[in-house]
């Protein structure tokens, strides 16, 4: 099968799918960009912006101009659309092809198996490592994903035209594409940033509840800004995001719980080998990962 990259229908605009629109717009990947939701006020901005050409507030049309469709709406409004999108396509050859950007992968995988009967040839499942606390086609930017990865999980039962689609769209935004298993996925991510980000959550919430919350918060160095900076992100799509990906991310909170059960023990007894131990391995493993992160950004040679 033979797919088209020309009309790239984004459905939900905002800081992911305007910086999508803005990247392959640049790139030329594709000639038209289409707005696809319910926040008119939103796709009338994007048009404003350059972003998209034009929205339609109409699901059909979208689908019948579109080549590409992105989904970039939070993790379980994405489950609603592919319920929405793929009973329109029953029966239908070729396009167009559907990728998504949500942050767990079960969920989808799940509905649309749900919906279609099986995981329809041109659905791949795709996530880009790359954000900002920031949210809304305001804050989009052209080179969001340069040098970030892609994380798709193509399934069997895919086309592999349309994964080399997907493949090619997101490399011509700047980005590296790897692929995992749906599985993979959902763990690596739940410890990855699913975790961190509730931590980061249930810090500020938790000090901001405490009775010299005002001294905390007016006295907190740079450490604690810059770990906490996550809790300034979109709550309904880590909402929705702790709700999709419960099981792993269950897995993840019980293994920190484990670990810092144990540190407090080691601060109650004093017990500094065994705090001197559990800091010394992190900071080698927090220095591997560092040494690793700068290997993967050194800039490419000709």
């Amino acid at each position: 099968m033979t797919y088209a990259s020309d009309n790239v229908v984004i459905v939900g605009l905002g800081l992911i799918g305007g910086s999508l629109a803005r990247a392959l717009r640049s790139s030329g990947f594709s000639q038209r960009f289409i707005g696809y939701g319910h926040r008119e006020a939103s796709l009338q901005r994007g048009v404003e912006l350059g972003v998209i050409d034009e929205f339609t507030l109409d699901l059909d049309e979208a689908i019948e101009r579109a080549d590409i469709i992105v989904i970039c709406t939070p993790t379980l409004t994405t489950v609603q659309m592919l319920e929405k999108i793929l009973p329109r396509l029953s029966g239908r050859s070729g396009g167009p092809v559907i990728t998504d950007v949500a942050s767990v992968k079960g969920n989808l995988r799940t509905a649309a198996i749900a919906v279609a009967g099986a995981m329809p040839p041109q659905l791949v499942l795709g996530h880009p490592i790359a954000g900002s606390q920031y949210s809304g086609v305001n804050a989009s930017k052209a080179d969001l994903f340069v040098d970030h990865r892609v994380i798709l999980t193509p399934d069997a039962a895919n086309d592999p035209a349309a994964v080399e689609l997907v493949r090619a769209m997101w490399r011509s935004a700047g980005a590296e594409v790897v692929d995992m298993t749906v599985e993979q996925h959902d763990a690596v991510l739940a410890s990855t940033s699913h975790l961190p980000h509730v931590l980061a959550y249930t810090l500020v919430d938790a000090l901001a509840s405490a009775d010299n919350s005002e001294d905390i918060f007016r006295c907190a160095a740079g450490g604690f800004r810059d770990f906490t900076r996550i809790a300034s992100s979109d709550p309904i799509m880590w909402r929705d995001i702790a709700i999709a990906n419960k099981s792993a991310l269950l897995n993840s909170i019980d293994l920190f719980s484990d670990h810092l059960a144990r540190l407090r023990e080691a601060v109650q007894d004093e017990n500094a080998h065994e705090l001197f131990n559990t800091f010394d391995r992190a900071k080698q493993a927090r220095d591997e990962f560092a040494t690793l992160l700068a290997q993967r950004i050194q800039p490419k040679l000709p």
